[in-house]
């Protein structure tokens, strides 16, 4: 049996050409994006903006592999996920960029630690 590693893939673009009407419906519905302590990792992807501020947005993936080698392809998915959503609602976006974490690879802190032993 083999332990599931959780990756967490960190999705981060600009948004690009919006109209008047995008920005203000982005603007609009911008409440349920902008929280930075509401910020989760999940398979369908969080996404956060906060446009009044910046043009940035960033989608936050999870999910789970058996094999390091399949990571690549974690990466890939949540990359090709931020980008269908933008495409289907017909907003503009660049510079898309991503980074992996491997869950299982970052060090306990002391806590941790103290409810691993």
């Amino acid at each position: 049996m083999t332990d599931k590693r959780t990756i967490r893939v960190t999705v981060r673009g600009s948004f690009d050409n919006l109209t008047a009407d995008q920005k203000a419906e982005l603007i609009a519905a911008g409440a349920e994006h902008a929280d930075m302590l509401a910020v989760e990792y999940t398979a369908e992807g969080h996404l956060h903006y906060d446009l009044a501020a910046r043009p940035f947005f960033t989608f936050r993936f999870a999910e789970q592999v058996d094999e390091e080698k399949d990571i690549p392809q974690v990466t890939a998915r949540a990359e090709a996920k931020a980008a269908a959503w933008m495409t289907a609602r017909g907003y503009g976006f660049k510079r898309i960029t991503s980074q992996t974490v491997d869950m299982s690879e970052v060090p306990l802190g002391p806590r941790g630690r103290r409810l691993q032993g």
